[in-house]
């Protein structure tokens, strides 16, 4: 099978496609680095030439508002390229919770139209809503941090390892489209102030973390289990302990 994905060169593209190839699958890392820019269409029609599958995930390279016209753009200049070249299955990597979240933030509202315009669009389609990674739990600190203390709301979440989302995009993408919403997640829920305190202290970081009521998410005034994934979710082994470790001995 032939899998393009764009975003290849990334945290999780590169290891998609490291995993793909590792099933003997001809996946290709598609990415502006590589002369393939999604939101411009450069190199599109070229890059999707006899593929089956295209996963997508890419980001914007802003977390506001102006995201809104670069998932547009990106999403309408792939559907277009994948229809003119017979791809059979479009597969994007989303989040846990986006539609509770786009009530509050630009970022999310871009991503609820990401999904909207591949719901909508001629390909048939599986949509993956990932959790929180483990490698970006000290970005989360440090986007919560005042005055050396991180204030984060105790509200439940299920992060998993990158390697892990890699892993069930992959899975999806080489099944059948489901024309809807995938769940994954790590393997087991805990307090963010819980886990970042643990995070923190395992990479010897002296902030204080502080379960705060009126904390924010990324500015998001969270509920108690909207970081949460379903019943029906699809669950990853690797435990943020283990992975510490393992991430520790490769440094």
């Amino acid at each position: 099978m032939k899998v393009v994905v764009i975003g290849g060169t990334g945290l999780i593209g590169s290891k998609l496609v490291e995993t793909l190839t590792e099933h003997g699958h001809d996946a290709t890392a598609a990415a502006p680095s590589t002369g393939v820019n999604a939101y411009t269409g450069e190199g599109l029609a070229e890059a999707l030439s006899g593929a089956d599958v295209v996963v997508d995930v890419s980001n914007s390279p802003t977390l506001d508002d102006a995201a809104t016209e670069f998932f547009q753009l990106a999403t309408t200049n792939l559907l277009t390229a994948e229809q003119s070249a017979g791809v059979a299955h479009h597969v994007a990597l989303s989040v846990v919770g986006t539609e509770q979240l786009a009530e509050q933030s630009g970022y999310f509202q871009a991503k609820l139209l990401q999904e909207r315009l591949i719901s909508e669009g001629p390909i048939p389609y599986t949509i993956v809503h990932a959790t929180q990674f483990y490698e970006f739990l000290k970005t989360l600190a440090d986007s919560a941090t005042v005055e050396g203390t991180v204030r984060m709301p105790p509200a439940y979440f299920q992060p998993m390892a990158a390697a892990d989302v890699a892993e069930g995009v992959a899975i999806a993408a080489v099944n059948p489209a489901v024309n809807g919403v995938i769940e994954i997640g790590g393997p087991m829920e805990v307090l963010l102030p819980d886990l970042l305190r643990t995070a923190l202290t395992a990479v010897g970081d002296s902030r204080t973390v502080v379960a705060d009521p009126d904390a924010r998410y990324w500015g998001i005034k969270l509920g108690a289990r909207t970081l949460v994934p379903g019943p029906g979710a699809s669950l990853f082994d690797t435990r943020f302990e283990d992975w510490i470790l393992q991430a520790a001995a490769k440094n």
